[in-house]
């Protein structure tokens, strides 16, 4: 690489984690014109940075380039499979099991920049925009996403999302942990018409005021905080809910990537407590 790197730039440890699920050149096709690594650090740059598309710098590749990869990426899966293997590599690392047995679920809405489809209200932030609805694993890694207008309800569009969660890519989950908001009719009958999983409601101590992190559930919060930082994400600048949950996605790519095989120097912050006077 001839340019000075940008932050959001994949690290050479990072991007052999990622390259090998990168989709080759189809058969009789002519050859690539940009490298795929530069490809991928435009898109990242988008993402991280909240820039539009046209924004992109000069020496990096063009702009409809980049968009074009973005959207075939999320056509064909290759975000998905993305997705899986850093959170793998984290959970490797960690002496864990490749695949989780238990997971996290909730949502969080965000506002929209201007129209576009599945937009509606949420009439307990006020919040008018689309809904992100995640699952997570106990360590606050990325499983699956799925992005709705506002007003649909967690409880009620949590059955679409959890049957994302195929046995043949976690065989060993069983048990997801949610908050109250997902105490459901339409859930609980899609859970008694499948034995496979189970979800657990936690919710805070009755007379309980103000915020406290509830066990079990509190990884989950984490990730969106940790998601945000993203700029893209602060709003849904997106047409489609497809594409909105792509940059989830990709967000969630980026995080557990520098998770996975953190920068070189990079400094970790310690809180040092003031002596006693």
């Amino acid at each position: 690489m001839t340019r000075r790197p940008y932050p959001s730039d994949l690290t050479n440890t990072q991007w052999e984690l990622v390259a090998p699920l990168i989709p080759p050149v189809k058969p009789g096709g002519r050859p690539r014109k940009y490298d795929m690594r530069e490809v991928v650090n435009g898109i990242l740059y988008v993402n991280h940075e909240g820039c539009r598309w046209r924004a992109l710098p000069h020496d990096l590749p063009h702009w409809k380039t980049c968009y074009n990869f973005f959207r075939a990426f999320a056509a064909d899966g290759t975000w998905d499979k993305l997705v899986t293997a850093p959170r793998v590599a984290i959970r490797t690392k960690l002496g864990r099991d490749p695949t989780p047995s238990g997971a996290r679920i909730d949502s969080r809405s965000a506002k929209t920049a201007h129209g576009g489809a599945e937009v509606g209200t949420d009439g307990g932030k006020m919040v008018r925009g689309r809904k992100r609805h995640i699952v997570t694993d106990t360590l606050g890694l990325l499983l699956v996403v799925l992005v709705t207008a506002a007003n649909r309800d967690d409880g009620t569009t949590a059955p679409k999302l959890l049957t994302e969660l195929r046995a043949e890519a976690f065989p060993r989950l069983s048990v997801v942990w949610a908050d109250s908001k997902y105490h459901n009719d339409t859930l609980a009958a899609w859970l008694r018409g499948q034995d496979r999983l189970t979800v657990e409601v936690t919710s805070r101590p009755e007379g309980q005021k103000g915020f406290h992190p509830l066990p079990k559930r509190w990884v989950v919060e984490q990730t969106f905080a940790g998601l945000i930082r993203s700029r893209r994400l602060a709003r849904d600048f997106e047409r489609l809910p497809e594409t909105s949950a792509a940059m989830v996605k990709l967000s969630g790519v980026h995080r557990m990537a520098r998770r996975a095989r953190p920068p070189r120097g990079r400094r970790k912050f310690r809180y040092k407590p003031e002596a006693a006077a």
